[in-house]
């Protein structure tokens, strides 16, 4: 009851809003090498007093780093005007993100980061035990969450994660006697990761297409899998957010023949608290702390990734792994490097400030909590899945049960418009949203992937469905209009044949002048 004596229920209910308005900054900021003007600095560092120490010239540059001298005003200004051209999940709602399970990150957790202080990675054991512990605290808890009886926390991304458990699958299966094992069976609707990380390892993919269903074909996988199976790496549910029902038929027969289960666990945000890649006899699995557990993504990095295994996969963990010890009746916790370990997936422990607000996540949510949000998480998929059908054009192949996403098509609305998925998204930045299609090859015709997780709103997901329907409805009433934008935002539509000349690539600033300003390219 509110102070005026009137239930809740009987209070007005706001007027649905109209679509946002929206346009983005546009500074057509230069690069900031391009800004550099010689002699400007933006602090006058004092020269060091005191006895000198001579490096040796092996150390010292011959030339100093080319950097850009400016002032503290100009890079000031520099970087905010960028920052007012992007759009993030603080800024917008982020359920086009696709796969990428953008949710809101408690800016508290991003003070406990900063709380682990100054430190080296060279620092010894014992000026470090809060942070050990803390490793050793979240290896248990998200052991706990897959079933697994080991984690290590070293990769610094979701991909950095599968090689490391590729790592290890070799390594099981060359200290067994299977150096033959050369094949690794993936599935269409996997991250591409999986066969990637893979292949950079040497192995031979081979890839399930979807049966009739839309699931893995399982009899395609009892073609495959033989004497050369070194591993299934699977995503479970896949891209299109549906859950595999016969998760555990496809390990045991990988199990059959002598191979690992790998479970690839980027899209656990529907599953937490619900099932156990350990429950159905996985051998090896991964999480994204930055997707799942509510790190940053941070621009695309730095990241982290969690690799959890079984009792058989302990030995060949990357180095070195957080252990608790008793030492003089006293609980500390050591740095051990295991015989058998793959060695360094990246340097020293990890990536520790995003471990820290992982940990400091799932300690407040609590195991209920953690169950809480795969609840939610499917429960907005679903009901903004219900929105999505409503508009006329949209629709969702394989009508299986979605999980915590689901991959949607345009197909009728661009064969009755013209107008293919890709303008609709780039129409859609117009009002301030993100919009992801999907991997590539385009197995559904016209495809957007939308994934809300437990972080939106009933409102937010009404009004990004409010906005492609308005998008939809204009691709029906003008295509070209459609076909035309964005009108009011900072991106632009571009060439897509230089991305696949490397001739043309330039990821520095030295390269870019070199190919691109100079005439040398």
């Amino acid at each position: 009851m509110s102070g005026h004596g009137e239930s809740f229920a009987e209070l007005p209910v706001a007027p649905k809003p109209p679509l946002r308005r929206f346009h983005q900054a546009r500074w057509d900021e230069p690069i900031i090498f391009e800004l550099s003007h010689p002699g400007r600095r933006g602090i006058a560092v004092p020269k060091a007093e005191g006895p000198g120490v001579e490096l040796p010239a092996s150390v010292r540059r011959e030339h100093a780093p080319k950097l850009p001298e400016m002032s503290q005003l100009h890079v000031l200004r520099h970087y905010l005007r960028l920052s007012q051209e992007n759009l993030g999940f603080d800024l917008n709602i982020d359920v086009g993100q696709g796969t990428c399970t953008m949710k809101y990150s408690p800016k508290v957790n991003d003070l406990f980061a900063k709380a682990t202080g100054p430190l080296h990675p060279h620092q010894h054991e014992d000026t470090v035990q809060g942070v050990l512990e803390i490793y050793w605290r979240m290896e248990r808890m998200l052991a706990e969450i897959s079933g697994m009886s080991r984690v290590s926390l070293q990769p610094g991304s979701g991909s950095a994660a599968i090689y490391a458990n590729i790592a290890m699958i070799r390594a099981y299966h060359n200290a067994n006697g299977g150096e033959h094992r050369d094949q690794v069976i993936t599935t269409m609707f996997s991250h591409p990761s999986n066969a990637a990380c893979a292949k950079t390892a040497g192995y031979e993919v081979i890839t399930l297409m979807p049966d009739a269903e839309g699931l893995p074909d399982i009899e395609a996988l009892k073609a495959a899998i033989g004497p050369r199976t070194a591993a299934l790496m699977i995503t479970n549910p896949e891209d299109t957010g549906v859950f595999n029902p016969r998760i555990k038929e496809f390990v045991d027969l990988v199990h059959s023949v002598g191979g690992l289960a790998c479970y690839d666990q980027a899209n656990a945000n529907g599953i937490l608290g619900i099932t156990r890649a350990r429950d159905v006899g996985f051998d090896l699995c991964h999480f994204n702390l930055h997707k799942t557990f509510s790190t940053p993504h941070a621009c695309g990095g730095p990241a982290a990734g969690a690799c959890g295994v079984s009792p058989a996969l302990e030995p060949f963990l990357p180095e070195p792994t957080v252990d608790r010890v008793e030492f003089d009746g006293t609980e500390r916790f050591v740095l051990k490097y295991p015989e058998k370990s793959v060695g360094k997936i990246r340097p020293f422990l990890g990536v520790t400030p995003n471990v820290v607000r992982a940990y400091a996540w799932i300690m407040s949510l609590g195991a209920e909590g953690l169950r809480q949000v795969a609840e939610t998480a499917v429960l907005n998929n679903n009901y903004l899945m219900h929105k999505i059908l409503q508009i006329p054009g949209a629709s969702v192949p394989w009508n299986s049960r979605h999980v915590e996403q689901a991959r949607y098509s345009w197909q009728q609305l661009s064969e009755e418009t013209g107008v293919h998925s890709e303008e609709i998204g780039t129409r859609a930045a117009d009002f301030g949203v993100h919009y992801w299609t999907s991997h590539h090859p385009y197995l559904v015709p016209e495809p957007f992937t939308l994934e809300p997780t437990e972080s939106y709103a009933k409102e937010d997901l009404d009004e990004y469905a409010a906005i492609l329907a308005h998008v939809a409805d204009e691709a029906r009433r003008d295509p070209e209009f459609v076909k035309g934008a964005p009108y009011n935002q900072t991106i632009h539509k571009i060439d897509m044949t230089s991305l696949d000349d490397p001739k043309q690539w330039a990821p520095t600033w030295r390269a870019y002048v070199r190919k691109h300003l100079s005439g040398q390219g």
